[in-house]
C-alpha cells in the first residue's frame, strides 16, 4: 500500500485527502515510478476546484510532474530501465493517470531522463515551464534575435522559463510584475527590462523600450480584460498568446486596436507541443540542450513534504511564490 492524494469533490485545498492504495503493475507502455519529488503547476489547483479544461471524474488524483526513480518497466517500452532517475513530463489526462503519489504508474511517453546535474527537486520545476514557453515562443512565435517579447506574470515559473529562453535567442525580454516588490528578483533572473503594471503606465513603457515598435509577441496566463491593455503595447503584425485565465473574467479581442494593428491573439497549451510526436522531440531537444549550456535555469520558490500537500496548495494560490513549487516525497 502506498500514500496518494485525492479529492472527492471539487474545491479549496482542503478537498485534498490522503488515502492508502494499491498502485500495481503497470501494464503496456507503461512504467512505475517511485516518486522522489513533484512539481505543483496551476493546471492541478484548476483540476481540483473544478475550472480546468476537463472536468475531474471524481474520485479524482491529479497531478502529472516531477522526477523519481523507476521500479518497474511495462511491457513494449524501451530505452528504459528499472533504477532509471526520470522525470515525468505534463503529457496526459490526469483522468488517467496522476502523480501525486508515493509511487505511481504513468504512460512511458511521458518520461524522460532526468536532465544530467540536476536533482530531483531541481528536475521537477523543468518539464512544464521550459516546454510551454518554448511551444509559444519559438515553434509557434519564432522568435528571434533583436525581437522583443512581453511577458505578464513574470515571476511563475512559466514566465521566468520565458525570460531564460527569450534571452537565450537574442531576444528582448520585458516582464510585467503587479509591483515592484519583485523587480529586483526579476532583474537577477535575466530579465531585460521589468514594468511594473501597477505602478507604471505599461504600453508606454513598453513603446519606450522599444523605440515604439512595440512588442512583436505577449506571453500571457492572465487573460481578461487586461488584454486591452496589452494590445496597446504591441507591434504591428504581432502575436498574444493567452495560455492561462487568471484573471477569471471574460476575454475580449480588442477589436479595434487588433484590426489597426493586424494583431493576432490565440489560445495556446503545452498539448499542442506533447500532442505532436516532432514537436515534442524538438522541445525536449532545445531544453536539454539550454539546461546544459547553462541558458536555462529552473527556479525552485519552495519546498513542501508531502504530507503538507493542502498548505503547498494554498501557498500556489497566494502568488508568493517566485518560480517552482516543488512537492518532496519520503
Amino acid at each position: 500500500m502506498v500514500k496518494v492524494v485525492k479529492f472527492h469533490e471539487t474545491g479549496g485545498p482542503e478537498v485534498l485527502k490522503f488515502e492508502d492504495t494499491e498502485v500495481g503493475e503497470p501494464g503496456e507502455g507503461e512504467l512505475r515510478v517511485k516518486v522522489e519529488a513533484i512539481g505543483l503547476n496551476r493546471a492541478e489547483a484548476m483540476f481540483r476546484s473544478g475550472a480546468y479544461l476537463e472536468d475531474p471524474k471524481l474520485p479524482a488524483g491529479l497531478g502529472y510532474e516531477g522526477a523519481g526513480i523507476v521500479d518497474a518497466v511495462g511491457d513494449g517500452v524501451e530505452g528504459i530501465a528499472e533504477g532509471d532517475a526520470v522525470s515525468v513530463i505534463p503529457a496526459f489526462s490526469m483522468n488517467d493517470y496522476s502523480f501525486y503519489a508515493e509511487r505511481a504508474i504513468v504512460p512511458a511517453h511521458a518520461v524522460t531522463p532526468r536532465p544530467k546535474g540536476l536533482d530531483a527537486i531541481q528536475a521537477s520545476a523543468v518539464w512544464m515551464p521550459y516546454l510551454t514557453a518554448f511551444g509559444a515562443l519559438i515553434e509557434i512565435g519564432g522568435l528571434s534575435q533583436g525581437e522583443a517579447v512581453l511577458i505578464p506574470a513574470a515571476s511563475s515559473s512559466v514566465g521566468l522559463a520565458a525570460i531564460d529562453i527569450a534571452n537565450s535567442v537574442g531576444a528582448t525580454s520585458i516582464a510585467a510584475t503587479r509591483t515592484s516588490a519583485k523587480a529586483d528578483d526579476l532583474k537577477a533572473a535575466g530579465a531585460a527590462h521589468v514594468i511594473a503594471t501597477e505602478e507604471q503606465d505599461m504600453p508606454a513603457e513598453v513603446m519606450r523600450i522599444t523605440n515604439d515598435a512595440g512588442a512583436r509577441m505577449v506571453f500571457d496566463p492572465v487573460a481578461g480584460p487586461g488584454v486591452k491593455t496589452l494590445t496597446e503595447a504591441m507591434a504591428k503584425g504581432g502575436t498574444l498568446f493567452v495560455y492561462g485565465a487568471l484573471s477569471g473574467e471574460p476575454t475580449p479581442f480588442p477589436l479595434i486596436t487588433g484590426m489597426n494593428k493586424a494583431l493576432t491573439m490565440r489560445g495556446y497549451t503545452l498539448f499542442e507541443i506533447i500532442g505532436d510526436g516532432q514537436r515534442f522531440a524538438r522541445g525536449k531537444r532545445f531544453v536539454t540542450e539550454g539546461l546544459e549550456s547553462g541558458d536555462l535555469k529552473p527556479t525552485v520558490a519552495r519546498t513542501f513534504a508531502f504530507n503538507e500537500m493542502v498548505e503547498a496548495h494554498k501557498y500556489m494560490e497566494s502568488n508568493q511564490q517566485f518560480g517552482k513549487i516543488v512537492v518532496t516525497v519520503p
